[in-house]
């Protein structure tokens, strides 16, 4: 599985792909690190000057990994093994990155074609490497003859050993072929779950255009049609026969702005409807994911795929996973069936019926509308604060008191970028030099991505005693252009998902592991969104926002007051986000769990789990599991964002909040957390950074202490008095 770490309810995803021994990151190129200005290709590797580059890039990929298996056939040093692998690993992996990115974001149809095609192609290849014996051999007698002189070594030597056999490479041939069989089948339907996205977002058509709220019609689409009455004859090319109205394309972030902030109860209706049923063919893509998946575990001695996939997280089974998840549903279920009923009520009185039915496309609307009038906040006054340049700055911020270091826009050299739009960041430190790169791709385009996420596109490893390869990143975002204004402004909830995507960033980019194996967010699945997690806190504080929100015209610093608003607002439904959640990691279990006697139609799966877990209703119409696509890509991990919160609040409370932007606890951070990457094993980084108090021992695996978390949203009174038992 490749890192394309992306946001907990968004849509956002880890990039699907079975995962095999080869953790793909760069190789060779270092023309990315370019500063002279003589032209390069795509992402700086000189190979990608033009579509057809990705050809060439491929054959020679392919042609340098030969040559490293050739050079471990002959058994040198263990070391050197090691060494090789991780090299072989990187050098596909320059490929697979830099393809799937490059499908994702480019405008150029050609573009696309070619890097589908160098990403279908290097693939194949992943799957021969994985059933090659003489690699398996040699990583084997590595790890076992103990001249291995470091402990990330080692480790590298055990997790190559392991992926191998994840891969299937012990099995007798016949049952061998299946898993590759059934790996790259798996990787076909995930594409495909996620192109179908991209084509078929769903639509509704609006009539009269009064009905849509103006701060949201630049978001849409606008269409026209004839009034009625008047005939196509008679119409001409008069406007003013003409009726406009918006059509809403319902993907995910123009569809939770419709719900949140459009009054027309049967506008929220459809729109809900819509996006919650397409796309249609993703019915019969999960279903074929499910039974291959589940076909896998079973040849692999599994019960099931998330027994297959948890056995080197820290949760150890889907067992340690389901009974955390329960525990926290039973402990959240009373809270967050009080927020429901005021929910519903507060319809009731706008309604004038006692007597009301609390919709799903109403919960959004009737929540802003709450918190709105609570804390009297204005969405255009909380997003002059917030332009997308002053946000930036907020970043730079970030890295130079915690770090140390500098974070400033450097140029591209011609033929590096894909848009104009495009940024490239160095982070650079005065006594270290630079850190890595970080591309910043942030407004939304046709065909782009359709979510915020971040994606990998070179690991961090050691070259030599004096080379380091330094880690190149970029972040997605689709952020919408107002017509009104030539600058962009978020509001809080986006600015909280810019500084999450940037902590996976920085996870990278400060990461300094020997091996590209273990680089930035190379880490177990459960704990890979911690660090992310941990920095959404810097975009609630009052300490650090007021060194960076200004208001966009006239400088004023962000009023202390609206910050203190915003933050309560955020948490007048914490109970009801979190039920949300829980909800979603439970369906994600049982779609990869073991397998009833009788297939259950998934529909059937998620309407009862809803039923069960959730306040709110459910809609039989709808078909959450088409298309949200944490389901495909995490594949039974989708708990890892409850763990995630849970580390992350215990790490604040106990390090970051006494004087969260302090060198000292920036320090600490990176010496004991960010720049071990996966090199050591999570619980050992969370314990030596806050001590004991962090992680909890279940059934032979690991929960997090949940403690920190529940006092934050202001739940844990309530466990303590046993109301929740």
């Amino acid at each position: 599985m490749w890192n394309l770490i992306g946001r907990r309810d968004l849509n956002i995803h880890l990039q699907c792909l079975s995962k095999p021994f080869i953790n793909h990151r760069h190789f060779r190129t270092r023309a990315v690190d370019r500063q002279n200005g003589s032209p390069t290709g795509l992402y700086g590797f000189d190979h990608l000057k033009s579509p057809k580059g990705f050809q060439r890039f491929v054959d020679e990929a392919i042609e340098r990994s030969g040559e490293l298996v050739d050079y471990i056939s002959g058994m040198p040093s263990s070391a050197e093994i090691i060494r090789a692998m991780d090299e072989i690993s990187d050098t596909v992996c320059s490929v697979v990155d830099s393809a799937e990115f490059c499908r994702q974001t480019h405008p150029a149809r050609e573009y696309v074609e070619e890097a589908t095609k160098a990403s279908m192609r290097i693939n194949e290849y992943l799957h021969f490497l994985n059933t090659n014996h003489t690699l398996y051999n040699a990583v084997k007698k590595a790890e076992q003859d103990g001249h291995l002189l470091t402990e990330e070594a080692c480790r590298a030597a055990h997790y190559f050993r392991i992926d191998f056999e994840k891969g299937g490479i012990h099995l007798p041939s016949g049952k061998l072929d299946r898993v590759n069989q059934l790996n790259l089948h798996a990787l076909q339907l995930c594409r495909e779950y996620g192109e179908n996205i991209i084509i078929d977002p769903g639509h509704v058509d609006i009539f009269p255009a009064s009905r849509i709220p103006r701060p949201i019609q630049h978001l849409l689409k606008p269409i026209y049609r004839m009034k009625s009455g008047v005939s196509k004859e008679a119409l001409g090319s008069l406007d003013d026969e003409q009726e406009k109205g918006f059509r809403i394309i319902t993907e995910p972030h123009t569809l939770s702005s419709v719900l949140q902030w459009t009054a027309d109860d049967q506008v929220r209706k459809l729109a809900y409807l819509k996006g919650n049923s397409v796309p249609h063919a993703n019915h019969e893509v999960l279903d074929k994911l499910i039974a291959s998946r589940h076909e896998l575990a079973q040849i692999m001695g599994c019960k099931s795929y998330a027994e297959f996939v948890m056995k080197l997280n820290m949760t150890s089974s889907p067992e340690v996973v389901v009974s955390f998840l329960l525990e926290m549903s039973n402990i959240v279920k009373p809270s967050a069936d009080t927020e429901f009923k005021t929910i519903r009520n507060l319809k009731g009185d706008i309604c004038g019926q006692r007597c009301v039915d609390l919709e799903p496309w109403d919960e959004a609307y009737y929540t802003a509308m709450m918190r709105s009038s609570a804390y009297r906040l204005n969405s255009s006054v909380v997003a002059s604060y917030f332009s997308l340049p002053q946000c930036i700055e907020g970043l730079k911020l970030l890295v130079e008191s915690l770090f140390g270091a500098n974070f400033d826009s450097v140029p591209m050299a011609p033929g590096e970028s894909w848009h104009p739009d495009v940024l490239k960041m160095c982070l650079h430190h005065p006594g270290e030099g630079d850190l890595g790169y970080l591309y910043l791709d942030l407004y939304s385009r046709k065909g782009k991505y359709p979510g915020c996420a971040t994606f990998a596109i070179k690991g961090g490893r050691k070259i030599s005693d004096t080379e380091y390869q330094l880690p190149v990143m970029a972040l997605v975002f689709n952020f919408s252009k107002s017509h009104h204004s030539s600058t962009v402004r978020l509001n809080h909830s986006e600015l909280e998902t810019l500084f999450h995507e940037f902590g996976h960033a920085l996870h990278a980019l400060l990461s300094r592991t020997d091996y590209q194996h273990f680089s930035g967010t190379r880490v177990a699945l459960d704990f890979a969104e911690t660090p992310s997690h941990l920095f959404e806190y810097y975009a609630r504080d009052y300490r650090v926002l007021r060194k960076f929100a200004r208001h966009y015209s006239t400088g004023e610093v962000i009023p202390e007051k609206l910050v203190k608003s915003l933050n309560r607002a955020r948490d007048m439904f914490a109970a009801t986000e979190l039920q949300r959640q829980i909800f979603f990691a439970l369906v994600d279990q049982t779609l990869f769990g073991e397998q009833l006697p009788v297939p259950s139609n998934t529909s059937s799966i998620v309407a009862h789990l809803k039923r069960q877990h959730c306040s709110g209703k459910h809609v039989d119409a709808t078909h959450l599991q088409i298309r949200f696509s944490h389901f495909i890509t995490y594949g039974a991990g989708y708990y890892s964002y409850l763990y995630a919160k849970c580390f992350a609040a215990t790490i604040w409370k106990k390090l970051c909040e006494e004087d969260p932007l302090s060198l000292a606890t920036g320090t600490a951070l990176r010496a004991k957390l960010l720049q071990h990457g996966g090199a050591k094993e999570p619980t050992d980084l969370l314990t030596d950074l806050v001590g004991d108090g962090i992680i909890r021992c279940r059934n032979g695996g690991i929960v997090p202490d949940i403690s920190s978390y529940l006092e934050e949203v202001k739940l844990l009174d309530r466990r303590k008095a046993g109301l929740f038992l």
